[in-house]
């Protein structure tokens, strides 16, 4: 589950994640930087308002946590048999510090692929809203220190988003992220569906 803060792409993993129990399909849902201890621990440093951090120092950490997560959650899971829900993965280090930062996108990949073990999503789901309607969103809500940020930038990893939809079209499915909150969950539950072969349909879902 991918894109920018405010898109609504961690309410739409809690309604995988409960129409995947209701259907008891086997999941470990992770979110990123976390999932761990040391992740955990990882994410309040980036996410803290007390002091800054550089870009590169900030990739580094999301490559830590994801390291953690990736051996002691998501290989585990898989290794069971189990669909892995991910609330942030790789496309995000993508368009936050390459094309948000400007840091070099191929060192990004380089890494990515060494912390990974090689692993990618095998679908990603990319909720996609104008940065000015997101940020109307978090409007009231406490910034974290990623959230600071301003128009241009968010406007950076949007377009990084929609960059990398355009090159992985067989991966990564865009959402509108304007729909309706249910509308969202059924297209997402359909699209699921259709990739797995064996789940359920969900009431309502040929509304779509």
């Amino acid at each position: 589950m991918e894109g920018i803060d405010g898109c609504g792409k961690s309410t739409q993993a809690e309604i995988l994640k409960n129409n995947l129990e209701q259907c008891e399909v086997p999941f470990t849902f992770i979110r990123e930087p976390g999932g761990t201890p040391a992740g955990e621990a990882i994410r309040h440093i980036l996410l803290q308002n007390d002091y800054s951090l550089s870009a590169h120092t900030e990739l580094l950490l999301y490559m830590a946590a994801r390291a953690e997560v990736t051996e002691q959650k998501i290989i585990p899971a898989l290794n069971a048999g189990k669909v892995v829900v991910c609330d942030r993965f790789t496309d995000s280090t993508l368009a936050y510090q390459g094309y948000g930062r400007g840091l070099d996108l191929e060192w990004i990949k380089a890494v990515n692929h060494k912390v990974t073990c090689g692993l990618s999503p095998d679908l990603t789901f990319l909720f996609d809203l104008p940065v000015e309607k997101a940020a109307q969103r978090r409007d009231g809500v406490s910034a974290d220190r990623m959230e600071r940020n301003d128009y241009y930038y968010y406007e950076r990893v949007r377009c990084g988003y929609l960059e990398i939809a355009r090159l992985e079209p067989q991966r990564v499915v865009m959402v509108d992220a304007v729909a309706e909150v249910e509308t969202q969950g059924r297209f997402v539950w359909q699209c699921l569906r259709n990739y797995l072969n064996h789940l359920p349909e969900m009431e309502n879902e040929d509304e779509f």
